[in-house]
């Protein structure tokens, strides 16, 4: 089904979709792009597989969690900001209530759960991941030439590994797919992504993006005001990170433990607390601020922290998206997103390996484990959610 002919969506529609990928998306980021994958290119159809890998590439060279910020775009195109607030919610919230949780009860909460199941989440990861490198190098790397993008780009990233890396392969495939492609045979244009915002309301978007980030330092100093300083320090750790999830922990490390709003220790039992839950790392922040030490905790503490971690993703995304639509129509644009496409498809399969692939296969019995996995996902049909469950209950019983 061609992008523009999906009816706008309402909120609670879109709610419901996204909330029961954040109840079920276990596996960190790379995972997080094959479940949304498979929800919307090969379920639903509601976009083409080039579509999907172009809104992948776009997220991968801004700062902030990649897969939080294709699930805003995803949600933007289908129900404009009341839909990509939406998306964000639903897939936030699950494991934000979770970590909230533990940031109050970590005491209980510990004595009650063991550790072997959260190794079945690692393994089904595996297996999500697989799944959808198989269906994006088919449609993605037709051709020798995109073959050979695809390749090499998982191999250097592998020897030279980097955020940096994946943005240079991704404006190096780009270039290839200028060069290599430009005189192929045509083929007609695939459904875009259609973005109901102007290019205008984008640059306003992203100027106050800019404004947000050079102001807040300097009011949270000069006013002093606590609520107002937590919101500046996740708003920065949002907006100053690329590669998602485990680069931010450094930064918000450095925020948070110095100043004494939490502890080390208490700051690397919440970051292990993040592997367990569904959804985005970056829902970390709800952690750190429910267990502050100060006037803003809490509840409170996790809304402000979660918050503002994340609207730098909001603004980016919608800021950046129109002008994206505009910019690839031209031909030219066209050649180099092949080539794009198929550099996606190397830096996922170079995180096919590290880290998915060395976290979750230590055994010839998680080894099988995966197998079966990736037969129930690929060649079964069985509901993800069912295969996360399985996965989950089987290590859980000592299958690894």
């Amino acid at each position: 089904m061609a992008s523009e002919k999906i009816p706008r969506l309402g909120f609670f529609t879109l709610l419901g979709i996204f909330l029961r990928l954040g109840l079920t998306s276990f596996g960190g980021p790379v995972a997080h792009l094959g479940y949304f994958r498979h929800e919307f290119v090969e379920k639903r159809k509601w976009l083409s597989e080039q579509a999907y890998a172009e809104l992948v590439a776009v997220c991968q060279f801004m700062p902030g969690p990649a897969s939080s910020q294709v699930g805003i775009g995803l949600g933007l195109q289908w129900g404009g900001i009341r839909g990509a607030l939406a998306s964000w919610l639903g897939f936030t919230l699950p494991s934000a209530v979770i970590m909230l949780l533990f940031a109050l009860y970590s005491g209980e909460i510990t004595q009650y759960f063991g550790s072997d199941w959260l190794h079945g989440l690692k393994v089904v990861a595996v297996a999500v991941v697989a799944q959808a490198l198989w269906g994006m190098g088919r449609s993605l790397c037709p051709d020798l030439p995109r073959i050979s993008i695809g390749v090499l780009s998982a191999v250097v990233l592998l020897m030279l590994p980097g955020v940096g890396a994946q943005i240079a392969l991704i404006v190096a495939g780009g270039l290839a797919g200028w060069w290599l492609l430009s005189s192929s045979e045509h083929h007609p244009q695939h459904d875009a992504m259609t973005v109901p915002l102007s290019k205008r309301t984008g640059g306003l978007l992203l100027l106050v993006f800019v404004v947000l980030l050079t102001l807040l330092p300097l009011l949270a100093t000069s006013t002093g005001n606590p609520l107002l300083e937590l919101f500046d320090r996740f708003y920065r750790a949002g907006a100053l990170v690329f590669g998602g999830g485990h680069v931010v922990l450094p930064l918000l490390q450095a925020e948070v433990v110095p100043m004494g709003l939490v502890s080390n220790d208490t700051f690397l039992a919440g970051y292990g607390a993040a592997q367990a839950v569904p959804g985005p790392l970056f829902t970390f922040a709800a952690f750190l601020g429910g267990a502050a030490q100060g006037p803003v905790s809490g509840g409170v503490g996790a809304s402000v922290a979660l918050i503002a971690i994340f609207l730098p993703a909001f603004l980016l995304v919608m800021g950046a998206l129109p002008f994206w639509s505009s910019l690839r129509r031209f031909p030219a644009v066209q050649q180099a997103l092949k080539g794009i496409n198929a550099a996606v498809v190397g830096i996922l399969l170079a995180a096919f390996y590290q880290p998915v692939w060395q976290s979750g296969i230590l055994t010839a019995l998680d080894f099988s484990l995966v197998l079966l996995a990736f037969a129930m996902l690929m060649f079964w049909k069985i509901p993800p959610y069912l295969v996360v469950l399985f996965c989950a209950v089987a290590a859980g019983m000592g299958w690894h």
